[in-house]
């Protein structure tokens, strides 16, 4: 079972990887980051993520159904040159962190980020 750093390792040798980072949304603080970040500075992102964050589980439009889901499983954003993917984490505390990973676009593959990022933080053991 990996921890944080491990975990974010894990996500850089994906195909595209720029960088990842683990956030807690409620704070906006990075808990560990490797790699890039998009504009030069990981708080400032973590920051600008969380707030992301925040808005996707906060609203009832985008919210699971069933009582055991998380609210929210992962947010996707998509740009010219890259992709966002935000991998929210079921805790035994207060489930408010979440993966962020950077992928360019052309060498990326969203669809095995989003599954491995998946597997990632299932086994990812926090505390």
């Amino acid at each position: 079972m990996p921890g944080i750093d491990e975990c974010l390792l894990e996500a850089m040798r994906l195909p595209g990887a720029r960088g990842a980072a683990l956030v807690d949304w409620t704070s906006g603080l990075a808990l560990g980051t490797v790699g890039e970040a998009p504009g030069g500075d990981h708080e400032t992102t973590a920051a600008e993520a969380a707030e992301l964050a925040r808005m996707a589980t906060e609203h009832g439009t985008f919210a699971a159904r069933g009582d055991d889901l998380l609210p929210v499983e992962d947010v996707i954003i998509s740009n010219g040159d890259s992709y966002h993917l935000l991998r929210f984490l079921d805790t035994s505390f207060d489930s408010s962190v979440f993966l962020h990973l950077w992928l360019g676009r052309e060498e990326g593959n969203l669809a095995l980020a989003r599954i491995r990022l998946g597997e990632m933080a299932a086994r990812l053991v926090l505390g």
